[in-house]
């Protein structure tokens, strides 16, 4: 609001005026303080840091460490590297810890979770119902099968090379040779029984650089894992969709017997699978669909 008189307008002046700059004021002061509070602590635990490096007493295994975040010191609870023993045990640690890493490598190229988990996620396709039963159900029975199946090969390989591993029995060189072997056998098993034999001959020509006979016979074991890891799988993917689409061969023929039906009628603007959704259930219950597929998928197995 403006005053038309000199002495009004002056006093109003004065008094709004000064509002911002003592507002900045303020916040610089405010900033000051923090910026210097901050250095502070800074320069107090860089002090302490000092005095506890420089300290002769704080350089054993049991003494106080720098540890702002609190984190657990478990230094007295594993051995020390300094021996034979703690040697050891480091490396069983480094090895565990590696070999978790690649457990969904191995899961998937090696065992016979791809041909389960593709020929699950095909039936729910066939059905018609592409969200159910959810991902995280048909992952959980996956893994489940899968470890029902390779159990046999796993305790051979934990018995014959685990075992004696850590008990220092063994070395890694050998104990990582028997446990390839026993997979080789695994892996060599299903594309013998699948008959994909030119998956292997086609690595091995490549590997080898030279032509292959498919008369010549193939020795399991002295096929290297870099051969056999990406035979086995173009293999179990190929056998996954075989299966898969004698799974979905019911299903399409409802599918098309129900679009039939709703042509001749006129019905060309109502979708066939909103109808032939609840015929196709039907048929999966009453057959008991759940079991023989899976039944079906343990049994390629043996």
């Amino acid at each position: 609001m403006r005053f038309e008189h000199g002495g009004s307008s002056s006093t109003q002046g004065a008094a709004s005026v000064p509002v911002r700059p003592r507002v900045a004021a303020q916040r610089a002061r405010s900033l000051k303080a923090a910026v210097t509070i901050a250095l502070l602590h800074i320069c107090l635990a860089t002090g302490i840091t000092q005095a506890q490096v420089a300290s002769p007493a704080s350089s054993g295994p049991g003494a106080p460490i720098d540890n702002p975040l609190g984190i657990p010191d478990i230094r007295n609870l594993l051995p020390s590297a300094t021996s034979g023993e703690g040697v050891s045990a480091t490396l069983q640690i480094l090895v565990l810890l590696t070999v978790l890493t690649l457990v969904p490598s191995i899961l998937v190229m090696t065992t016979a979770f791809p041909r389960i988990m593709i020929v699950l996620a095909l039936l729910r396709q066939a059905v018609g119902t592409p969200q159910l039963p959810p991902g995280q159900v048909l992952l959980g029975l996956s893994l489940f099968v899968t470890i029902l199946v390779m159990t046999p090969t796993w305790q051979k390989i934990y018995a014959q090379a685990a075992i004696p591993y850590f008990d220092s029995q063994m070395g890694q060189a050998a104990a990582f040779e028997i446990a390839g072997s026993h997979m080789k056998d695994f892996m060599y098993r299903q594309i013998d029984r699948a008959g994909n034999h030119e998956d292997i001959y086609l690595f091995l020509e490549y590997t080898q650089d030279r032509e292959i006979s498919r008369e010549e016979p193939v020795d399991p074991q002295a096929v290297p894992l870099t051969v056999m890891v990406p035979a086995f799988m173009l293999s179990e993917l190929k056998t996954a969709f075989i299966m898969g689409f004698r799974v979905y061969l019911p299903f399409l023929v409802i599918d098309m017997v129900i679009a039939t039906i709703l042509l001749s009628m006129g019905m060309m603007m109502l979708p066939p699978v909103l109808i032939s959704l609840p015929f196709k259930l039907l048929l999966f219950v009453l057959a008991d669909g759940w079991h023989l597929v899976v039944e079906t998928l343990l049994f390629s197995f043996v």
